[in-house]
């Protein structure tokens, strides 16, 4: 399954934040790479420029493709309301961003290896496609295997401190997570304005 396998703190200073989890590597070098990284900091961008950025951390930031993350525009047209609140929305339901909302993996490349590997279910179901959409009512459930639950029980030791998002119902101890409600957009939070992606696939 296609996937981003480049450099991630190098992507995380270009765009000045944390993309893929804590980096130290932004906190020590708060300046985009490369020889002219300070100077280029410094420059002006064009109106394109910022909106392609905004697009850039969203992909980078869920760990979507170009190609389908288009898809998700797409489909965020055809449905009904603010298109960038649903596109936000269709992003934050993937079955990988959901085990990593809930706490049971501590990053969401983390938590697309869990789903990869077989380790999740969905409503009883196994389900190993990290961009599967849930739906409320949807129950996810860590599998009941042993090395499943060792997994996902280290990974839920890491994110203790980590808030879990208002739209899900969790049990950390069954390893469970109820679909509550679709998140509004107050639940999200995204590192982007999505009304200049919006305009930026709109031109």
């Amino acid at each position: 399954m296609a996937r981003y396998t480049g450099p991630r703190a190098k992507i995380s200073r270009r765009f000045g934040v944390s993309l893929f989890g804590p980096s130290k590597a932004v906190e020590r070098r708060n300046f985009p790479p490369g020889q002219h990284g300070v100077r280029a900091g410094r420059k002006k961008k064009s109106e394109y420029s910022v909106a392609l950025g905004e697009k850039q951390k969203l992909r980078f930031q869920y760990g979507v493709l170009e190609k389908q993350f288009r898809g998700y525009y797409e489909e965020a047209t055809r449905r009904r309301g603010v298109t960038g609140v649903i596109l936000l929305q269709l992003l934050e339901l993937r079955l990988d961003n959901v085990i990593y909302r809930a706490g049971f993996a501590n990053t969401r490349q983390a938590a697309r290896q869990l789903v990869n590997h077989g380790h999740v279910l969905v409503n009883g179901r196994s389900v190993d496609i990290p961009s599967y959409q849930v739906k409320p009512g949807d129950v996810v459930k860590v599998a009941a295997k042993p090395s499943s639950q060792q997994l996902a029980t280290r990974m839920v030791d890491l994110t203790q401190a980590s808030p879990i998002a208002d739209w899900l119902t969790v049990d950390k101890d069954k390893l469970e997570a109820v679909i509550a409600r679709v998140p509004e957009r107050s639940d999200i939070d995204p590192l982007v304005n999505e009304q200049l992606i919006v305009e930026l696939y709109s031109r």
